[in-house]
Parts: C-alpha cells; structure tokens; sequence
C-alpha cells in the first residue's frame, strides 16, 4: 500500500472507495492499487450495514447518516418507521437506534422538541 498522505493516491483511493459504497458497481479489474484498495473498504462498509451484494440490493439502502439518524431518534425518544428495511438493515438500525436509546433524556427532549415547533418543525 502506497501512502495515504500522497495526494495523488488518496484520490484515487476515495474515489474507489465511494464506487465501493454504491452496490450497483463492479470493480474493473485493471483500476489502479489505491483505486482497488479503496473500492474494497468501501465495499465491505456497505456489506456491513447492508448485508453481502450477493444476497441482493435492498430497496433503501442504509448509509453512515441513515444510522446517524436512528440514533438521534432513540436520544430524542422519537418513534421509528422501519418499512422497506430488509432483516439485516433492521438488526444494525435497531443497535444504533438502542444505543440512542440508552442517552435518552426526557427533559433535553421536550427542549429541543420546543425549540423545533417554534420555528415550525414538527415531529410526529
């Protein structure tokens, strides 16, 4: 592995890395090694959160801020809609979503939650 710092290689690597995330791409085999090593992680992040791509591509797809978004939810005690999320997609959200859970504070909620609905936001 080249070095990451090296400008030229850190391009590269982040754009394999963003082919990677998207599960409707394939890798060309002649791409160079920071491309490939990019695509790879990027490949395996998706597959955590998403399951394998060889067990097919789920009808939403759950990114790093999809999970950053259940997790608000469970701080802010919000009821979460988990349609169209395959088994696996909902065991990941659900730990996200518990951990969010466990900060919960009743009082920093009704705050924020008056705060939304004074500048017109409202959460069902």
């Amino acid at each position: 592995m080249n070095n990451i710092f090296n400008p030229i290689y850190r391009q590269e690597y982040l754009e394999g890395y963003s082919s990677g995330l998207n599960p409707y791409i394939t890798i060309n085999q002649n791409r160079k090694e920071a491309f490939a090593s990019g695509f790879n992680q990027g490949r395996q992040d998706y597959e955590r959160m998403n399951g394998k791509v060889v067990h097919g591509i789920p009808k939403l797809i759950v990114t790093n801020k999809v999970l950053e978004d259940f997790l608000l939810a469970g701080m802010l005690g919000i009821r979460i809609n988990d349609d169209d999320y395959t088994s696996f997609q909902i065991d990941v959200i659900s730990k996200w979503y518990q951990s969010g859970i466990e900060k919960y504070n009743p009082n920093q909620s009704s705050y924020l939650l008056g705060i939304l609905e004074e500048i017109g936001i409202d959460i069902i």
